[in-house]
């Protein structure tokens, strides 16, 4: 039985597959994030040191040449000193405030730098604009001269970066799908041959390909399966064997019986080794069903083969009946079919006492013969225990009205040799029905 085991966090996914997919890929984007962001950073300073030191140069010439230029010249040269990032006042500028962030500070240090700290120098933040400083500084003449400062952000991200980020992600995903999926399919394979796994039927091993891991585990299972088979084999064996060497023994006890009086003592152990005998043939037949036989599959008439089945109950006063008209051929092996048909109506006939017959064909070609009584039928929870060999329903299916318990084993053994199955199951109204399958 296949099922996911409740976690103890709700969120937490039941399936392997999706718990690997939730750790590789969280994993990878934790560290495709943590790269990313690391590579941004790196970025953002250089980039900010790249600014900090152009606008140092920059404004070192300017107040240089400000400084050297005679005053009524220095307003004509104002436009052309001035740069993206600052531009050159005459004058005290626009009141402000002491600056005393960071930034600020590491901006002033620059000017400081710049102006070579020859002139006196303050910075302040212009009030209602967060980014603009205003550096003043008094020239070696005397004269004011402000520098306003708008720092410009480090460079944006470019427009199509998102896109590629998304792109990547989307990659990601499918490779961590690739990933899991050839981790995980090996194990549902496995489950699946496990699932399949009949030891009554010769089933394809499961393919020994792909990595060394599933590859060791694909040979494990191939072989437990091959020593589940022999054991099963090996145990046949070994009841056919039994039930084989004791028919001598019986035979001869059987001939002693005979030569003895008669008397009520007799009776009775003929009556025992009777039971004694049926129960060694029904081994007997348990042991050769289960190996198949060599019979070879031909072509019969359903309509003649099910008729001359049902006229051979009749002819010794059982009520067998067809219901309905049978029609078409099937390619089957007939001396085993006759068997597993007959098995069937001798159990229908113990506890019912009538039995029919009916035979359908289904949408996919396949036949189904269904052997039909109105006795007392099986509870539903022995149905699959009644397939088992030796398996006997004391309350209604004793030894005076049934068997050895071998019956249905011997059906649902010769059925898979000819490549069908047999179903058990109750009717509605009462009764049983045992339903086979043909190809």
């Amino acid at each position: 039985m296949r099922g996911g085991s409740k976690s103890r966090f709700g969120w937490w996914p039941s399936t392997l597959r999706s718990r690997l997919f939730l750790i590789l890929f969280a994993g990878l984007a934790v560290a495709y994030g943590l790269s990313f962001s690391i590579l941004f950073a790196e970025r953002y300073v250089s980039a900010k040191a790249v600014m900090l030191g152009t606008l140092e140069s920059d404004l070192a010439t300017s107040i240089a040449v400000i400084d050297r230029l005679p005053a009524n010249e220095r307003a004509a040269w104002l436009d052309r000193l001035s740069r993206g990032s600052y531009r050159l006042v005459l004058g005290a500028g626009l009141p402000g405030v002491p600056d005393l962030s960071g930034r600020g500070a590491e901006i002033a240090e620059r000017i400081e730098e710049a102006a070579g700290y020859k002139f006196p120098l303050r910075v302040e933040a212009i009030p209602g604009d967060g980014k603009r400083l205003q550096g003043h500084l008094t020239l070696s003449d005397g004269s004011q001269l402000t520098i306003d400062v708008t720092p410009r952000g480090v460079m944006p991200l470019a427009e199509w970066l998102p896109y590629v980020f998304v792109a990547q992600m989307a990659l990601l995903i499918l490779c961590t799908w690739f990933a899991v999926r050839q981790a995980v399919r090996p194990l549902g394979d496995l489950a699946a041959a496990a699932d399949a796994l009949d030891p009554n039927k010769k089933g394809s091993p499961v393919s020994e390909s792909g990595p060394s891991e599933v590859a060791d585990a694909a040979r494990a299972f191939n072989a437990m399966s091959d020593r589940i088979a022999h054991y099963l084999e090996e145990r046949v064996q070994i009841l056919a064997a039994i039930s084989h060497d004791l028919q001598t023994p019986i035979t001869r006890m059987r001939l002693r019986a005979d030569m003895a009086e008669d008397t009520p003592e007799k009776d009775k152990l003929v009556s025992d080794l009777s039971e004694i005998e049926r129960l060694v043939q029904d081994g007997i037949a348990y042991a050769r069903s289960s190996h198949g036989s060599g019979e070879k599959s031909s072509r019969i008439d359903l309509a003649s083969f099910i008729d001359s089945i049902a006229y051979d109950y009749q002819d010794t006063g059982k009520a067998v009946t067809v219901a309905g008209i049978v029609q078409g051929t099937a390619v089957t092996k007939p001396h085993a079919l006759r068997r597993i048909l007959t098995n069937l109506l001798d159990n229908a006939l113990k506890f019912a006492g009538a039995a029919e017959i009916n035979v359908e064909r289904t949408g996919d070609g396949h036949t189904i013969v269904t052997v039909t009584d109105r006795g007392p039928g099986i509870p539903d929870d022995k149905l699959e225990a009644a397939m088992q060999p030796f398996y006997r329903l004391e309350t209604s299916r004793n030894r005076d009205t049934g068997g050895t318990g071998l019956g249905l084993a011997i059906a649902q053994q010769l059925a898979v040799s000819v490549g069908g199955a047999v179903r058990i199951y109750n009717r509605s109204g009462g009764g049983l029905a045992a339903e086979i399958s043909l190809p």
